[in-house]
This record gives structure tokens, sequence and C-alpha cells, in this order.
């Protein structure tokens, strides 16, 4: 059976345009409610309960109500905590002993957009199966269990303490921010009220930017998308850091002093090799994304490096499969599975911040001499479903691209999963012929696709 709404991160699209309508919201809670009440009968569990969260896009509202409504007629309670980041709706979640988490989310999208994505009782994304049984259940009638036998709703007032206390407990005990200043760009998305708590309740003189959202302005020029608002806040205030974190903070850039961003390729180094001073690591997942200097670079390490498929949940499975710890997307998802069951910003700034207590220096010097490879990446937009990987066009030029650039780079072609996009990425030694090559080979993209 193929996805006819999922994604590689959940459901996404355009708000008011299907899938991200109130009335699929409320028949997609409904099908995962029954599905969860299933579960619960199976195992002769009680009554499952679920939590919602939410980034602090306008369409949140909308859809929170929807998605409460459906569980509530399928007769399964909901935990409410408002707007919250991802990675928090799954740890609370696993620490309520909760059935499943849901956050309404469209990540770094701009605040047009909008997602819902589920977290299982374990903390970690939905597998496969279970999403395609939700989906199954989407486009079948809906129904109302008895009054009786309805969904209760609560909302639960310390889930933002909660979070900010577990993301204290992945930092050393012995360690402490004091005497740093950092700047905090929370992108107007769900961390606007846990991130700049977290770092200053650790010792730091906390600059926040990015965190005033009026439900329009999430990722509008700020956050890990738009990093240009905190390398130039970090140099304004002479800032010794600068962490971005995107809309529902899943995903983290920084800054060092000098105002130079580091990406997710180099904070997973960072942290990765750090680790590795204490103790042999089993090896690292990157993604077809990845660049190929981090993998040359852990090589050097004597630390296995292996690529999935990109998605940060794909990242996650392969961990699993191999029994590694540590794995990321240079967008800044980054896996650290000794402190968290999925991606988290702020815990993966945390692991950066004691590598730098721990051993002194700048950001840096924590990257022992890595050097990212350019790399040009090109969204080209494309109909959904269109077959690029049929067209005699595009192959004929992947072709020869790869020929020309062999053994000195390499290029990749992979259609978005969460928007209508072909991606084109180039990457190589020499900067000028991998932006040269990424053009040609987008024209190409374009004039088929158009």
């Amino acid at each position: 059976m193929t996805r006819k709404y999922f994604g590689t991160d959940g459901v996404r699209g355009r708000v008011g345009e299907s899938p991200i309508t109130p009335d699929f919201a409320m028949r997609l809670g409904y099908a995962a409610g029954k599905a969860l009440l299933k579960q619960a009968l199976e195992s002769e569990g009680d009554r499952p309960s679920v939590l919602i969260g939410k980034d602090t896009r306008l369409s949140g509202y909308m859809l929170e109500s929807a998605l409460e409504a459906g569980f509530s007629a399928a007769g399964v309670d909901v935990c409410l905590v408002g707007p919250m980041p991802t990675p928090a709706v799954a740890y609370l979640t696993r620490a309520l002993r909760l059935q499943a988490g849901i956050v309404i989310s469209a990540s770094h999208n701009p605040y047009y957009d909008n997602g819902i994505k589920f977290f299982s009782a374990h903390g970690t994304k939905l597998p496969d199966e279970v999403e395609l049984a939700i989906e199954a259940g989407v486009d079948q009638p809906m129904a109302c269990v008895s009054s009786a036998d309805l969904g209760r709703a609560m909302r639960i007032e310390d889930a933002r303490g909660r979070y900010i206390e577990f993301c204290k407990s992945t930092f050393p005990n012995d360690l402490d921010l004091r005497g740093l200043k950092i700047v905090v760009d929370c992108a107007h998305g769900a961390a606007y009220h846990i991130a700049p708590s977290v770092f200053h309740e650790l010792g730091a003189e906390v600059v926040a930017i990015g965190a005033q959202p009026n439900g329009l302005n999430i990722n509008d020029g700020v956050g890990a998308t738009a990093p240009k608002a905190l390398c130039d806040a970090v140099l304004a205030h002479r800032a010794d850091l600068g962490i971005a974190l995107d809309g529902d903070a899943d995903r983290v850039q920084m800054v060092d002093a000098q105002g130079r961003l580091y990406d997710g390729d180099q904070v997973l180094y960072a942290i990765v090799r750090n680790r590795a001073r204490h103790a042999p690591v089993k090896g690292v997942v990157g993604t077809l994304m990845s660049n190929l200097a981090l993998e040359h670079a852990l090589c050097k390490l004597g630390v296995p490096f292996a690529r999935a498929a990109v998605g940060d949940r794909y990242v996650v499975e392969m961990l699993r499969e191999k029994g590694w710890l540590y794995g990321g997307e240079n967008s800044g998802h980054i896996l650290a599975l000794d402190r968290h069951t999925t991606g988290d910003g702020i815990i993966a700034a945390l692991q950066v911040l004691a590598a730098l207590r721990e051993v002194g220096g700048e950001l840096s010097e924590l990257l022992g001499g890595l050097r990212l490879y350019p790399q040009k990446l090109i969204n080209v937009p494309m109909a959904r479903g269109f077959p690029w990987r049929d067209d005699p066009q595009i192959q004929c030029a992947l072709g020869q691209v790869e020929a020309r650039i062999a053994g000195r780079g390499r290029v990749l072609l992979r259609a978005s999963g969460t928007e209508p996009l072909l991606r084109v990425m180039v990457e190589g030694e020499d900067a000028q012929e991998v932006a040269t090559t990424a053009e040609s080979l987008a024209a190409v993209v374009r004039e088929v696709a158009a």
C-alpha cells in the first residue's frame, strides 16, 4: 500500500487546501483514535490517551480543535499542551505514559503551511505500517461513540517546566554556562518561551531574538532557515555563541563569536568527536545530503559512517537497526539517542556547549580541522508525482554530470518529501565547478518539469 497523505514527516501542505483542512484533521484524529482503541482492546489496556502540541502558526488553533474533536468522537482522551517544540511532545508522550503524541507544525515552512505528525508511546516516529493503517481509516465513514464513552480533554499546565528540566538534565551536572553570552534565535516558533529559559537557567547570559510570535511570522527572516539574523545579532551583541532553531525546534544551526555559521554536519561532528574522547563511537548515520567531508573526517577518527534516506525518521530507523547512537542531517536535525529519542535542536546545542566547557577553546576548534566541501543545492518546482526518474533528458544530463565529476565530487537528485520540489545537489572540491554544474543540471530539470 502506497502513502496517500503521509510524507516523510507526517501530513503537510497549504492551509485550507487538502489535506490541511479542518474536516481532514477531524477525520485523521478519528482514524488514529480508532487505531489506538483497537490496540488497547487487543492488549486489554485502558482507554488510550494522546497528547497534542503545536507550534505558533495561527492555523494551529483550528487544527488542534479539529483533531481534538476527532479523537473525542473515537473515545480517546486528549491532553493539550499548546505551543511546544516537536521534541518536547515526543518527551512528554513518553514521560506521561501516553499512547501517542501529535504535533501540529510545518517545521521550517512559512506560516501558511501546516502539518500533522505523530509520535509513538516510546517518543519515536510512528512506523510506516502504523501510518498506513491510519491512512486506511481516514477515508472511511466517520461515526461517534456514545456520549458516555466520548474522550475527555484536559490541559497539562506544567508541560513547559517539565520539558525545560528534561533539556537541562542532558547537560553534565558538574558543568554550567556561566560567563557565556549566547544569542538564541527561536524563529518566532514553538521554543520561544522555552529555549531562552533553558540556557539562562544553566547560567548563560541570554539574548533572545525571534521570540515574539504573532501567528504569522514563524520562520520569517529568522531561525535555522534564515541564519543571517543570528550571525548579525551575535556580532552586534558581541556574544560568545549563537543558536538558531527552526519553527518547531527540532533542528539547529550554530554561530561562533566571529559570526561564522555551522550547519548540522558540523554540529554532529563536534558532538561525535567529543564523545569519542570518552569512549569508542560505534558509528554515525547521515543522509544522502550529508557532506562528503563529514564522512572523510569521521573515517579519520575511526568511526564508521552510513547514509540513510533524507528524513530524520530514516536516520533513526538506521541507527536502531545498527545499534548506533549518533546521526543527523546537514539541515540541523541531530540525533543523540543517549539523550533523546528524536532530533532536538536545544539538546543538540547543549551537547556542543558541554564539549566546549570540557575542552575549552572556540567552536571552530571542536571541529578539528573539518572543512566542508562546497555544496550547491537548487530546489526546482515540480508537480507532485512527476516521473523524473524515468525522464530520458534528466537521466542523460545526470549521467553526464556524474561522469564529469567522478572521483572529485558527487551529485544527487531527490524529490522533497514535504514540498512539490526536486532537489538538485552537487558537491565537490571546486566551488566554481560545483555551482556551474548544479545550475546546468537544474536548467534541464526546469525545462522538462515545467
